[in-house]
Order: C-alpha cells, then sequence, then structure tokens
C-alpha cells in the first residue's frame, strides 16, 4: 500500500496585510546587469533575482524565507519517486495567457533539455507528467528530500509565448546561446518587463492582475547597473536613485551620515572563495604538470593569504573570514571545521619547495569586476600575496558578462567565485553544484576538473537519504574533505548591505536577494 503525505494547504490569503493606497516609482542599481532573462539559460543569483519579479515558481520563499505556496497550492508525495501538485487556477502570464499544467509541464522539459544551462537545479528530476488541467506530477530518479527546496527556485514559462517565439529550446551564456526569451519575458509575477536594454537598465511595471495580494506600493521598478561606485553612491545621495544594492563598503559611513539615507546590513549566505583548476595543466603553462594537483601547493595557496588583511583593510571589517564554503545558517555547517589555514608565508615556501616548486610557478587568477563586494580589490590583494611567496600571477579582471562564461568553459586557472547555497538553502547545493564530478546531471559548476570519488559517493548517496542526520552528517563530511583537501580556497563571508533614501523600506534577506514586491516608498 503506497503511504501518502498530504501537506498543509495555505489559502490564497499568504500574505495578507492590507495594500498601501499611496503608489511609486523606485529606482534602483547594482554593481552590474543581469546576464539575461532567460531563466534556464544561467546559475547565476543576481540574474534569478530580478527574473523573480517577472516569474513566479510552483513554490517560493516567504518573508521569513520559508517555503510556501506559490502556483501550485498543494502537493503530496504518491510514493517516493513520484510527487504530485495541484496548480493554482485563475491565474493569467502578462499577455493574458491562462496558466496550467500544459505551461508546467512545457517549462520542466525545457529547463531538462541538456542544452539548458540551469539544468542542474533540478537533478533529481527525470520527467513530469500532466494529470489534468491543474495537476501534474514530477518523476524523480530516487527519493530526493529537497525538491520543494528546489522549485523554489524554477520560474515557469508560458508555452504558448514560447511556441509563439520559437523559444522552446532554452538559451544558455556559457555556449552564447540566445533567443526570443534572452530579452523578453512574459510571467505570471508582480511586475511585468516593460524594457530590458543589456548594460543600460530594465523597466517594469506593476501587474495590476497578480493572483496574490500585494504588499508593496510600487507602480514601477527602474533597474540601472552602474559599475563606479563612486558613480553609483553619487546618483543615490543626488536622488537620481532611491536605493543601490551593494553599497560600496568604503561609502557606509558617509552615507549614514547623510540626512535622508540610511544604510542597512546583515550577514549573507554567500561565501566568496577561489576556484581553481584540477585538470593536467594550467592555462599559464602549456605543457607542463599542473601544479594544483598537489595537495601542497594548493595549501601553500592558502597560508600565503592574508586574511586578515583583507577582512580589515578592503572588506572594512565587515565581513567574516571562513575556512568553510557554507555560512553557518547552512544545513552541514560545523564550527569547528570553519577555520582557515594560517597566514604564514615561510610555510608557504617551505611546501612548495616540498612539492618541487622551490622557484615558485606561473598561475592565471581570474577575477569579476562587478559581482562581490570589492572582488576586483580582493584579487589584486591576493595577487600581490601570492607573489611574495615566489608565484608569478597574471590577474585578469572582466564584467560578469563575459567572466562567467569563462569560468563555464573551464578557461581559467584560479577564480573568484561567490556561492549561497541557492536555490535550495542547503548544503547539498555546493556538492552536487561544485563538488562532483561534472555530469549531465550533477556538476554543473564544477567546470575545472575537479574529481574525487569519495565526494561522488557523498553526493550520491546525500541525494537520497530521507533521514536528516544521516543526511547531514554526509554533507559535514564531504565540506570536510573539500576543507582538508584545499579543493577550493575560503575567503570570507560578505556582509549585505544596502543604502536608500530614508522614505524607502525594504526587507533585507541574507541570500542577497532584493524582493520589491515586499517594498514601500512612503
Amino acid at each position: 500500500m503506497q503511504k501518502r503525505f498530504l501537506l498543509p494547504v495555505l489559502v490564497t490569503s499568504l500574505l495578507c496585510s492590507v495594500t498601501p493606497a499611496f503608489a511609486e516609482t523606485l529606482r534602483w542599481s547594482s554593481q552590474g546587469d543581469i546576464v539575461t532573462f532567460d531563466p534556464y539559460a544561467h546559475t547565476e543569483s543576481f540574474t534569478s533575482n530580478v527574473q523573480h519579479h517577472v516569474y513566479d515558481p510552483l513554490v517560493r520563499r516567504s518573508d521569513t524565507l520559508s517555503i510556501e505556496p506559490a502556483l501550485a497550492v498543494s502537493w503530496e508525495v504518491l510514493e517516493p519517486t513520484r510527487w504530485q501538485f495541484k496548480l493554482r487556477e485563475g491565474v493569467s502570464f502578462h499577455n493574458g495567457n491562462p496558466f496550467n499544467a500544459d505551461d508546467v509541464v512545457a517549462s520542466v522539459e525545457r529547463l531538462l533539455h541538456p542544452d539548458a544551462r540551469a539544468r542542474g537545479n533540478l537533478s533529481a528530476v527525470v520527467s513530469i507528467e500532466k494529470v489534468d488541467d491543474y495537476t501534474v506530477d514530477f518523476i524523480l530518479a530516487g527519493p530526493y528530500p529537497l525538491l520543494l527546496n528546489d522549485l523554489s527556485g524554477i520560474f515557469m514559462m508560458d508555452k504558448e509565448w514560447l511556441e509563439e517565439n520559437d523559444a522552446m529550446t532554452p538559451g544558455n551564456i556559457t555556449t552564447g546561446v540566445t533567443n526570443f526569451a534572452t530579452t523578453h519575458a512574459n510571467g505570471t509575477g508582480p511586475f511585468i518587463l516593460e524594457s530590458y536594454s543589456p548594460d543600460v537598465g530594465t523597466d517594469m511595471v506593476v501587474n495590476e492582475n497578480w493572483w496574490d495580494e500585494p504588499r508593496h506600493n510600487l507602480t514601477r521598478i527602474e533597474f540601472r547597473p552602474i559599475t563606479s561606485d563612486a558613480t553609483r553612491v553619487a546618483a543615490l545621495l543626488s536622488g537620481e536613485l532611491d536605493m543601490i544594492a551593494p553599497v560600496p563598503l568604503q561609502d557606509v559611513g558617509r552615507i549614514e551620515a547623510s540626512e535622508g539615507f540610511k544604510v542597512i546590513e546583515e550577514p549573507s549566505l554567500r561565501l566568496i572563495f577561489l576556484g581553481l583548476n584540477h585538470t593536467d595543466e594550467l592555462h599559464a603553462m602549456p605543457g607542463e604538470p599542473n601544479p594544483l594537483k598537489d595537495v601542497r601547493v594548493r595549501q601553500a595557496l592558502w597560508h600565503a593569504m592574508d586574511l586578515d588583511s583583507i577582512q580589515q583593510r578592503i572588506m572594512r571589517g565587515k565581513s567574516r573570514t571562513v575556512g568553510l564554503l557554507v555560512a553557518p545558517p547552512v544545513t552541514g555547517y560545523a564550527e569547528d571545521l570553519d577555520v582557515p589555514l594560517a597566514f604564514d608565508v615561510d610555510k608557504a615556501k617551505a611546501l612548495l619547495a616540498e612539492a618541487g616548486y622551490a622557484e615558485g610557478f606561473s598561475t592565471n587568477l581570474d577575477c569579476s569586476n562587478d559581482r562581490y563586494i570589492n572582488d576586483e580589490q580582493i584579487c589584486i590583494a591576493i595577487a600581490s600575496m601570492w607573489e611574495r611567496a615566489g608565484i608569478t600571477v597574471n590577474l585578469n579582471t572582466e564584467s560578469r558578462s563575459t567572466y562567467f562564461p569563462k569560468v563555464d568553459n573551464g578557461e581559467t586557472d584560479i577564480y573568484i567565485i561567490g556561492w549561497a547555497t541557492l536555490p535550495a538553502m542547503d548544503g547539498f547545493s555546493i556538492l552536487r553544484a561544485m563538488f562532483e564530478t561534472r555530469s549531465d546531471v550533477g556538476g554543473g559548476n564544477n567546470p575545472n576538473g575537479l574529481s574525487d570519488p569519495k565526494l561522488d559517493e557523498l553526493t550520491a548517496s546525500a541525494a537520497i537519504e530521507l533521514d536528516e542526520p544521516t543526511r547531514v552528517g554526509m554533507l559535514t563530511e564531504a565540506l570536510k574533505i573539500a576543507h582538508d583537501e584545499a579543493y577550493f580556497l575560503p575567503i570570507h563571508q560578505q556582509p549585505v548591505s544596502w543604502a536608500m533614501k530614508a522614505n524607502v523600506d525594504v526587507p533585507q534577506f541574507p541570500d542577497e536577494y532584493v524582493r520589491l514586491w515586499f517594498a514601500t516608498v512612503n
């Protein structure tokens, strides 16, 4: 006999506050632009964040980050590998097309397409079946405890709109494939995309027919990417912008001291670290063995990084130096493992000599300059630190629009990366995406050849383990291996730091998402 689990069904009053009568335009800026409007063409969280204003998932994060119904109103586990979802009726896409099971099936099949860059975000799902117009079944490869977490980051698209615009096949920012959905959008979300010009700006207007009860009072959102920290801050203080996210840390005090403005901050889930090339040779040393395959060399690089100096001088004391690859609130975190290797240049040189690199070696260091807080400054500092240990560093910094495809294609030796365990908000996220050997299912963010049989085994086991203490133990064991083997070089947990006019209220979240459907302008 099948055992059924019926989860609570929430009524449509998910967010039952009263809609403010006054309405406003909110103008905001970040240090870089989104990379596409196609939800399945990327795995970049800031891009997903902006898209979330236009597109809805089946389940979503509430204002406490718990999972709650969105386009699905309830779900049942019919059997370990079959989950059934009941869909919300009476929902329309922005173009007026009704939302139903055909759209969910088309969306999931589009995401499962081998060419979808975001395929790994739903790696436990092998297929989807329509039961009736408002019921679908997800078929899983095995028992999987995190399906709802994963679905909170999967946006539903309009099948008819995709067909009309020849966009049933997903784009991919890594391979450069684009289509109509790259620059256009038709969702069911709280705002309608009015215009999108890459590197120029994105305008949205309120969706008066949104299925949910709005908590915001916005009629319009105008987003402008501004790479220059000084220009972005000046635009805020001159009144041209209502909000900037993030705030350049060196300007926090000046903004706080300016009448009519405020800064809000909290620790982020996002950790910043360096990824390494684990293939047979470095791009900087073609034809020679890769020094980074030796754990002593990887540990030497870690010992040569003065992380306290980065925390104090570049991050203005607002980051937390780390030794682990997930933040404390994330499942699998272990405080006793969260210890970085000590800054010790002499020990770094000794390890290099022991590994046969007493005279150092050459490596490329690639970094974004508009994605993470002070990312370019961090990389400049690390390059200088490694040079003191005898390593020749070829530093390259560039915009996220070209940087992430370069990383995805494995064209780097050492590269900066940030990971907030999204969309799952669970330690399994980094196992599946970065620790697992790259395949059609996993390793979507492991482009540089990391392959450890024990990490693969733990990832496969954790994916289907339903006993939570056992599952958490697997996550922690994998994180310990990554630490002890120095497969990545952790730097810090960055803060979430936003600035806005005093009359603007936007709740802040540790996942760094700017959720303007909760914003008010007073």
